[in-house]
């Protein structure tokens, strides 16, 4: 198995985006990446893990993963034009194919956790306007946020009983899967309590 971890330590992920810090606090001392992802896990916000996970992956890597937790959160719900663009553009990062992600995000419904995805592939690099309009770059962390706003709103849309379980089955999977292993989600049991109405 090889990592796909792209920093030395989870310090410089904090480096190259400034945007998690308004996030979570930066480790004080030179933890590995992947050390540093398993202690969101295990704190009381598990989210957190979730996020920096999305930043720490590069970002092909981060939409796929992102894909495999939607498709576990969702099922058959998630299969639509905005995850099958999203998917095309990670089997060929092309820039056409990042440009018809972009234009189905766009055309998309943005409470939906698949828009996001094909916002995430879209903003993956290259420009975010039009091919006839002056160019105009995605922010550095704009992947990982379309990325991450995808699994959340997934995670989101099961039984509220059940979201912590969802988020840290999702942070595990992009934990393995930044570690080199697959990036399978194993989705947790839903839960059988019902409420009983008087």
């Amino acid at each position: 198995m090889s990592s796909r971890v792209r920093f030395a330590s989870a310090r410089d992920v904090f480096e190259a985006f400034g945007d998690l810090r308004r996030i979570a606090a930066p480790p004080e001392d030179d933890s590995a990446p992947l050390d540093y992802a398993r202690a969101l896990l295990s704190s009381p916000r598990p989210s957190e893990a979730v996020i920096f996970v999305a930043h720490l992956l590069p970002r092909r890597e981060a939409v796929w993963w992102a894909i495999q937790c939607v498709r576990a959160m969702l099922g058959p719900n998630a299969d639509d034009e905005a995850l099958r663009a999203a998917e095309a553009w990670v089997r060929a990062p092309e820039e056409d194919s990042r440009r018809a992600a972009l234009a189905a995000a766009s055309a998309g419904d943005q409470k939906a956790a698949t828009t996001w995805l094909a916002f995430a592939a879209g903003w993956s690099g290259g420009s975010v306007t039009a091919p006839d309009a002056d160019p105009l770059a995605a922010p550095p962390f704009a992947c990982a946020m379309g990325a991450t706003t995808a699994v959340m709103l997934a995670v989101a849309a099961g039984d509220p009983l059940g979201v912590t379980d969802r988020v840290k089955a999702c942070a595990e999977a992009g934990i393995r899967f930044a570690g080199g292993g697959d990036a399978s989600v194993s989705t947790p049991v839903q839960s059988t309590t019902t409420k009983v109405l008087s």
